[in-house]
Parts: C-alpha cells; sequence; structure tokens
C-alpha cells in the first residue's frame, strides 16, 4: 500500500534535517503501536541515513555487536575496527557520522542497558556542535514519557523537538480504504469503527487478501478463526505496556467498554472501593493514554466521564474479554454475541467520529462560528430516578453571540418522519441545558447514515448530515506517493 498522510509531519522533520546541518538535533517521535511511527521514520529516510532497531530481546552484547556491523557495513568504522561498550559505539556514531540515525523502539533500552539514557546524555552535552539528526522512536508510551519529561531521567530536557503521533484522520482513513477496494463511505466508517486511525491494521487487510471483502469476512479472518489475525493482538499490545501488572488495568478497561464511565460505576462493576482503583485509573489516563476523561461542555457540577480511546481496545474488552472463555472454545454463540451487537457498537464510535469530523469539516457551514463544541449531559429536573438524565451527543456554542446547536448523531437510514421525531425529542433535552437563558439563539442538527428529504430540511432551518455528505467532503484528488 502507498504511503498515505502525514504530510505535517514529513515537513517538520525535513525543516529539522536542515537545521541539523548545523548542530546536533535530538527529535522524539512516540506514540501508540501500530499508528505507524516506524513507516513514517522510513519514508523520511528513504535510502539515507541509518536505521538502528532497539530489540529488547536481544542481550547488551548482541545487540552492540549488531549496531557495530552496520557501522562496518555502511564504511563508518573499518573491519578491523572493535567497539566494546556503548560509551565507544555513541562517540563514534557522534563523531563520525554526518546525515540522519533513527533509533525504533528506543525505549527497549530500558530492558537491554539503562545506562545507555546517561550515557547518550553524556554525549550529546559534549557534541552538540556536531551535524547529526537523531530520531529517536517509540511505542511504549508510558516508558517514552517517562525517559525524556520526568526531570530525574538523564536525557530530560535534551530532546529538541517532539513529535506525539497520532491516528490518522477519517479523511485518510477514506483514501486508504479506497485504495483497498472499499468505495462506500459505510464502509469505511465500519472499518474506522473498529481500527480507528492506525494504518497497521489496513495494512493487515491487504496483506490478507480481504481487500473489498464484508465485515463479517474480515472479522471471521481477524478474529473468530482458530489461530486469527488478531486474536493475541490486544493482549500483546498492553502487556508491553502494562508489564506483570496487568490484572486490575484490564478489568477497568473491562467496566469502561461496557458503559460504566464514572469512578462509581467501574468501582460498582468490579465491586471494589473507589479509592483502591483511583491510581490505577490515573495511570490510563495519565500515563498510558488509554482511557480520556470527557466533561460535558457547558460544565455545572457534572463530573467527567472515563471512555476508551482506542476503538480496537474498546472492542475486544467489550466482547472478547468478558466472554473470553467462550471465545477461546471457538464456540458458536460468541461470534453471534458480536454480530448482534456489531451495529450498535459501530453507532457508539460513530457518534465520536461525528464530532471530531465536525470540527475539521463543518465549521463553513454552520450558521455561527462556533468556539466550543462537545457532549453535553445532565439531570432532567424534577424527573423520577432511572429517568432523570439526559443526553446530547454534540453541541457547539458562541458565548459573545449567545448561540448554540444541539446535534443528534445516528448509525441508521431515517424516513422524514422518523428525522422529525428524533428533532423534536433533540428541542426537549435542548430545554433542560441552563446556559443563556432566555437569550440564546437556537439551532438544531442531524447526522445519520442516510436522511430522506435531506434538502427540505435545510430548508427548515435545520442542519442535516449523512455519509453523502461524508463522502463529499472526504472525496478529494488523490495525494500519489508521498
Amino acid at each position: 500500500m502507498r504511503f498515505i498522510d502525514r504530510e505535517t509531519e514529513l515537513k517538520t522533520l525535513s525543516e529539522i534535517e536542515e537545521l541539523s546541518k548545523r548542530k546536533l538535533w535530538i527529535t522524539a517521535i512516540y506514540g501508540a503501536r501500530r499508528v505507524g511511527k516506524t513507516r513514517l521514520a522510513l519514508e523520511f529516510m528513504k535510502d539515507k541515513g541509518l536505521y538502528f532497531f532497539v530489540n529488547r530481546n536481544k542481550s547488551s552484547e548482541t545487540l552492540l555487536l549488531e549496531f557495530s556491523e552496520l557501522l562496518k557495513q555502511r564504511r563508518i568504522i573499518s573491519e578491523l575496527e572493535v567497539i566494546n561498550s556503548w560509551d565507544s559505539f555513541f562517540e563514534t556514531l557522534v563523531k563520525r557520522y554526518r546525515g540522519i540515525v533513527v533509533f525504533d523502539e528506543f525505549q527497549n533500552f530500558t530492558f537491554v542497558d539503562k545506562s545507555v539514557f546517561g550515557i547518550l546524555q553524556k554525549n550529546f552535552d559534549m557534541n552538540e556542535d556536531k551535524p547529526l539528526m537523531m530520531i529517536l522512536s517509540g511505542s511504549t508510551v508510558g516508558l517514552m514519557k517517562k525517559i525524556f519529561q520526568y526531570r530525574k531521567e538523564p536525557l530530560y530536557g535534551r530532546v529538541k523537538r517532539k513529535i506525539d503521533l497520532k491516528p490518522m484522520e477519517f479523511p485518510s482513513i477514506v483514501e486508504m480504504c479506497r485504495e483497498l477496494n472499499f468505495k462506500a463511505v459505510e464502509e469505511a466508517v465500519a472499518l474506522y469503527s473498529l481500527f480507528g486511525g492506525f494504518p497497521k491494521y489496513y495494512v493487515a487487510i491487504e496483506d490478507n487478501g480481504l481487500q473489498g471483502k464484508n465485515l463479517e469476512k474480515i472479522l471471521d479472518i481477524f478474529f473468530f478463526q482458530k489461530d486469527a489475525v488478531l486474536e493475541d493482538e490486544v493482549q500483546v499490545v498492553l502487556s508491553q505496556e502494562f508489564g506483570r501488572r496487568s490484572g486490575l488495568y484490564y478489568s477497568i478497561l473491562e467496566a469502561v467498554a461496557n458503559g460504566n464511565n464514572s469512578i462509581s460505576e467501574i468501582a460498582s462493576y468490579l465491586r471494589a472501593e473507589k479509592t483502591s482503583i483511583t491510581r490505577q485509573i490515573g495511570e490510563l489516563l495519565n500515563y498510558f493514554e488509554i482511557l480520556r476523561l470527557d466533561r460535558p461542555l457547558i460544565r455545572g457540577k457534572k463530573k467527567g466521564l472515563l471512555f476508551i480511546n482506542h476503538p480496537l481496545f474498546h472492542f475486544w474488552f467489550k466482547f472478547f474479554y468478558k466472554n473470553y472463555s467462550l471465545y477461546e472454545k471457538r464456540d458458536p454463540s460468541f461470534e453471534k454475541i458480536v454480530l448482534d451487537q456489531l451495529n450498535s457498537f459501530i453507532g457508539t464510535r460513530f457518534e465520536e467520529l461525528c464530532r471530531a469530523f465536525f470540527i475539521e469539516n463543518s465549521a463553513a457551514e454552520l450558521p455561527f462560528q462556533f468556539k466550543k463544541l462537545g457532549k453535553q449531559w445532565g439531570k432532567i429536573p424534577g424527573a423520577e430516578k432511572g429517568k432523570n438524565v439526559y443526553d446530547i451527543d454534540i453541541v457547539a456554542l458562541n458565548d459573545e453571540e449567545k448561540k448554540i446547536l444541539f446535534i443528534e448523531t445516528k448509525w441508521q437510514d431515517l424516513s422524514s418522519k422518523e428525522s422529525k421525531n428524533i428533532l423534536d425529542e433533540l428541542k426537549r433535552k435542548a430545554s433542560y441545558v441552563r446556559w443563556a437563558d432566555g437569550k440564546r439563539k437556537e439551532f438544531y442538527g442531524l447526522i445519520a447514515k442516510k436522511i430522506d428529504e435531506k434538502e427540505k430540511m435545510r430548508e427548515e432551518g435545520y442542519l442535516v448530515f449523512d455519509l453523502e455528505d461524508f463522502d463529499r467532503k472526504c472525496s478529494k484528488p488523490p495525494r500519489g506517493q508521498l
């Protein structure tokens, strides 16, 4: 598959390359596994530079020997020279080589030889005038943050530029899906709901000859079959983040994936005290960045809710982890559980996609320029318990102009009558939102798979989008090979 997107990151790296011709430049690239860090570095390097992969399963001596052999192959050292320490290796590299050097999975030096971090600090400090561009790339987000952002660590403050590589945006995934012969934007939404903006999984579709196949076939090859392609994917990725401390983290993620989004709900689901899980939740939020905390746009006294960032983790913890015995023996009832609830799961992820897509693509079509956008929820005054909460998928507002927009999202085809009923219910929920009461001007909208009589509704003043609009906004001339 051709290289798609990442123009901003490639431009940044090219600018750094120019700066590195005058002095030593250290750049850190970090982000979740499968997000495309290695591919980005290799695409940037092309046929130039040195690439070193830090294999955590090798001993320090074996890895040093491998790296030394690469220096010999590139004639940086002679065949007779012997490098017998990491200090000698990095001193030789910094003093003799001019160009780009990449250390991939750099955080693995934590397991191979921690002394490397101090050795690098010394070499960086003593050779700042040497023209060299060094890229330190890593996948274990928590470890990479610790190496470069903790004040007590040797490399704190030594990195001149950081690139926090995020998953690809939906329009780029649409482009990638079209390369894979998925022509309908509905197919792209379904795949994005499972794999998000992580290009590795779309490459896996190509590798396994699944271009243009239906979602059930992809799920069968990737998950349901014995020895399926992604059978162990989530456990492998998370084991490298969590190490041996996975148990409680897994339980928390299962609770969140199954709709327990507050600390009190998670504690109740786990039959635990809130105080016994707050540290782990904090680490999942701030250290591992697997959870995120969403707060209502108009806060009041309402607390935030927790959600899983990674679509595949969400999918796996919702269906697989809680039913693992059924899954392991490939019980037919497990596949039925997943397929019966799949549309609902996609709908949940579609809501998140709509908020992100709205920010990127729809501002010009709004009746006003919004300053804030998010989700809104709260209690209905005077309602009986169990029916006392409202939830609005998207709210956008402008404080200065006192204008507010309420939008509902639905992963389904809607008739004109169904759309009107949803909008009427949306107006009722909007009346519970306490913001600029009596002064505000309200607007209402709807996003769905397909909306009948869409133009007529627009003429009536409603803001409506469906996948036809998504398709139009995502369609652009192919960018070709970068």
